[in-house]
């Protein structure tokens, strides 16, 4: 059957794990700094949110569409759809439901909801619509979303998803990057919009030392805002800094999922290492303690982004969204 998916590196039909962080256990050995120790990932995640009634999987008169997309979060509430306010879901969902001749926007499911001001370049949606109405626009329905959605939002994949996928559910791990210039010097104007201008220099080591203590699975309320009903029990499987270039340090951060605020909360916690106002010990022990500590600093939106989701084969992706839905003990 002919569709209108089209496809990008690292994101054809079912994106195999092919960012820095592995989806399956590592060979033996000693981990590479700023990962996790192998068989840390394992297949189990916690949920973002509270815990939902598992959706049907479409049957002979509905089909799930799954839809790769990039945006430029500078100009979003975030995701989610509020009242009132311009968000990503809110654009997507009238232009998806202009594309299908529905009565009203289409309802989606996301990867990865985020915040205001947060970008995405590799997030993942799915949409349950009558399957007459796809058939009816498959041809067309991706030139037809270029021309409808605005600039800062583009839908670079769309089609049938396999059976048993849900792009929240079966994802096996997200991974974003954080941007920092340390080096008044080398700040480029040009990448204001998704780089943090930091005021002091850091030393990317003491922050890799610091954040070698807080990968595998560990309660990280200490670095999360609450929401009810939800757990924060979370596997960290790779938090690294590296230099890009002269001037500028970027975090990589992967995790099979991350509660409100956790990434910008991490980072922010190791900034005040890297700039020696805590020791490399501080973080450990603020996750230690498990409660929200206002001595961490949440960075700000602007320099985060979605950079990847990965999820299994597509045999495996019905048993990964039914595990993922079980709510793991907090660890002793």
């Amino acid at each position: 059957m002919t569709t209108s998916r089209r496809t990008t590196a690292g994101n054809a039909g079912n994106p195999a794990p092919a960012g820095p962080a592995p989806a399956s256990p590592a060979p033996a050995g000693p981990a590479p700094a700023g990962r996790a120790p192998a068989g840390s990932d394992r297949a189990a995640a916690a949920l973002s949110g509270p815990l939902a009634a598992p959706g049907p999987q479409p049957g002979g008169l509905g089909a799930r569409l799954r839809l790769d997309l990039s945006y430029d979060g500078s100009a979003f509430h975030g995701w989610s759809v509020q009242p009132g306010l311009r968000t990503v879901q809110q654009v997507l969902a009238e232009a998806l439901g202009r594309v299908l001749a529905l009565p009203g926007p289409a309802a989606l499911t996301v990867a990865g909801r985020t915040d205001a001001g947060v970008h995405a370049r590799g997030q993942v949606a799915h949409a349950d619509v009558p399957a007459a109405a796809w058939a009816e626009a498959r041809e067309t329905a991706a030139r037809r979303l270029d021309r409808l959605l605005p600039p800062d939002v583009r839908v670079r994949a769309i089609g049938p998803a396999p059976d048993g996928f849900d792009a929240r559910f079966s994802a096996l791990w997200r991974r974003y990057s954080y941007r920092v210039c340390d080096d008044p010097s080398a700040a480029d104007p040009l990448r204001r919009h998704d780089t943090l201008w930091y005021p002091r220099p850091v030393d990317v080591a003491l922050m890799n030392q610091a954040a070698r203590a807080c990968l595998g699975e560990h309660d990280f309320a200490a670095f999360c805002r609450r929401r009810e009903g939800a757990t924060t029990v979370r596997e960290l499987l790779r938090l690294e800094w590296a230099r890009a270039a002269p001037g500028l340090a970027v975090a990589t951060v992967t995790a099979d999922a991350f509660c409100h605020n956790m990434v910008r909360a991490l980072v922010g916690g190791l900034l005040t290492v890297g700039d020696g106002r805590r020791p490399p010990a501080w973080p450990a022990q603020v996750l230690a303690a498990r409660v929200r500590d206002p001595a961490v600093t949440v960075a700000p939106p602007h320099a985060l982004c979605l950079e990847e989701v990965a999820y299994p084969p597509a045999p495996d992706l019905a048993a990964r969204a039914q595990l993922t839905r079980c709510v793991r003990p907090t660890p002793t």
